[in-house]
């Protein structure tokens, strides 16, 4: 079915010459405006029930203010029953990185962020209101920007890039207000005659909007996040259709946003001031604008002053880095949670066994706020004790799986040595002590167990000046001598203590550490000190997990060998 032509009953040959421009700026456009309306009906949904989506560009690495977005925007929809979906929006060819688009949806499912409509990880795609990559709609684009031509709200422009940074160029000699806009937009009221002789002439165009607003009017709307604003009205003559054929971000959104039911648009600050154009493509159109909300960006604290989170410059702005350092996806979203609200870190605390869906985001605890601030030791601490309760065999799972893809030795020796590993990580893990918490990320692990491995630990490595500092190497001997003969690998921690305590006393140490204090001339030191040097003596440092553990997991052949060392 051919879209209807212009009827202009004053002058024929003007609506001739019309129909003539239309069907060169869209050649072969066969679809209407009634048959898009009739593929894409409305969604039946209960009135409460809100469909957001995210739609980012792929045009390089997935930012981590994305999955900030994605994570709000979804849990806004399935908290009230509604439809989460992915759109990407890859209209913009010349800055598309090959890959990113489904680095996208990676990020999307590694971080547990759940699409009902959309891409999928096998590149098909599920829903009823696709497709959903804006390069496949360029015919549903370019009809409404012909609707708009046909309604004069749209017109063809044949400025060249070098007549419009003359333009701007006056613009900022004149202190103007930067754009294409009243007796700045040159080709807004060009007669028909002069358009179709640019067309016969093949100069290349692109298809502004005609706005009806003034910059000296005010709007007013109502902002999800910042409440109640007002702003000037857009006068700009923006680009709908550029000259490649596809869309602007713009209009693409506003047009697709429609037909896909989108209720409710969160997105960052910069693009608040868009509003108001966008408002009135929406109106331009005759369809209800979605509702708006927009948040502040993630900062970064540097120094004692905070700055945006920069693609550029910060390597955390990045999801990859968070996979690549070993942080749990759990603990990252839950982590933003806590950035979208704070409310949600007491909530943890009264329910730490909920699933965090269960939470309830609420969108005001972001209004009024300069930015959520990205704190890596406050995530480390979710991610610590994330880690904490996991059994031995799923730390052991989760750290080989990361150590596969980013750490090939830790990989091999985990791999080499499954039940070594597991009675590594299983110290101080599922007992009646604090469950451990001293690993903050699987990049961190191969440095906190690899005296474990012998082919790592060299004791001719350890530094005993700065590791026991007072101690003589003499001494040091006395006290490994001491050690392995009372090692019995049957003995249990209450008897192991015990013996530890004599050996001791019996090498003029106290028993005690409040023993020592009483009677500081009358010892060496105390038995902390004496289990320091069996703890340097076999992992080459002063801070491990407890002592006993360590000895048990080790074995004692390794054990009687690392003493013997000194």
């Amino acid at each position: 079915m051919k879209p209807k032509k212009f009827h202009n009953h004053k002058n024929g040959n003007k609506n001739g010459i019309r129909m003539q421009i239309i069907e060169r700026l869209f050649p072969n456009l066969e679809i209407t405006p009634e048959e898009v309306e009739n593929k894409y009906p409305p969604r039946d949904l209960e009135a409460s029930a809100k469909v957001t989506r995210v739609a980012p560009s792929p045009t390089g690495f997935m930012h981590i203010g994305g999955i900030f977005a994605a994570l709000l925007s979804e849990r806004l929809a399935h908290q009230s029953g509604g439809v989460f979906f992915v759109r990407i929006e890859d209209t913009d060819k010349k800055r598309e990185v090959e890959g990113a688009a489904q680095l996208i949806i990676d990020s999307l499912s590694r971080f547990n962020i759940p699409v009902d409509e959309g891409e999928t990880l096998t590149g098909e795609e599920k829903g009823n209101y696709g497709p959903y990559r804006q390069s496949k709609r360029e015919n549903i684009y370019k009809t409404f920007a012909r609707k708009l031509v046909q309604e004069d709200r749209a017109y063809p422009c044949f400025c060249t890039v070098e007549e419009l940074k003359e333009m701007t160029s006056q613009q900022e000699k004149n202190k103007s207000k930067i754009g294409y806009y009243g007796d700045w937009a040159k080709c807004r009221d060009k007669s028909d005659e002069d358009v179709l002789k640019a067309l016969d002439e093949r100069k290349p165009f692109v298809i502004r909007f005609k706005s009806s607003g003034s910059c000296k009017k005010r709007m007013e709307f109502e902002d999800m996040i910042k409440g109640k604003l007002s702003m000037p009205e857009n006068d700009n003559d923006i680009v709908i259709i550029k000259s490649d054929g596809l869309p602007t971000y713009h209009f693409a959104h506003v047009v697709d946003d429609h037909f896909m039911g989108t209720t409710d648009v969160v997105r960052g600050d910069e693009w608040l001031s868009s509003v108001p154009l966008h408002i009135e493509l929406f109106r331009s159109l005759g369809w209800k604008p979605p509702r708006y909300g927009h948040f502040p960006p993630i900062q970064k604290l540097e120094g004692h002053s905070k700055r945006k989170l920069s693609k550029r410059k910060d390597p955390e702005a990045n999801v990859l880095f968070y996979d690549e350092e070993g942080y749990s996806s759990i603990a990252v979203t839950e982590y933003l949670l806590n950035l979208i609200d704070s409310d949600f870190e007491n909530w943890r605390k009264q329910n730490p066994q909920t699933d965090n869906r269960d939470f309830p985001i609420r969108l005001e605890h972001l209004a009024g706020s300069a930015g959520p601030l990205l704190d890596m030791v406050k995530l480390q601490d979710i991610n610590k004790d994330y880690i904490s309760k996991l059994s031995a065999e799923e730390v052991l799972e989760q750290c080989t799986t990361w150590a596969e893809k980013y750490d090939e030795d830790l990989f091999r020796k985990l791999k080499e040595n499954p039940d070594y590993s597991k009675r590594i990580f299983s110290i101080e893990r599922g007992g009646e002590l604090p469950p451990r918490k001293d690993i903050a990320k699987w990049s961190d692990v191969r440095h906190q167990i690899e005296y474990f491995f012998d082919d790592i630990f060299k004791a001719a490595d350890i530094d005993f000046k700065k590791l026991l500092p007072g101690m003589t190497k003499v001494e040091i001997k006395r006290v490994a001598e001491k050690f392995l003969s009372i090692y019995d690998e049957q003995d249990d921690k209450t008897t192991w203590f015990s013996k530890v305590k004599d050996a001791a006393k019996s090498l003029g140490y106290a028993d005690s550490a409040k023993a020592f204090k009483k009677e500081k001339d009358k010892y060496k030191g105390h038995v902390g000190d004496v289990a320091m040097v069996a703890r340097v003596l076999l992992t080459g440092r002063t801070q491990a997990p407890e002592l006993f553990e360590v000895i048990h997991c080790m074995g004692a052949d390794r054990v009687r060998k690392r003493l013997k060392n000194i």
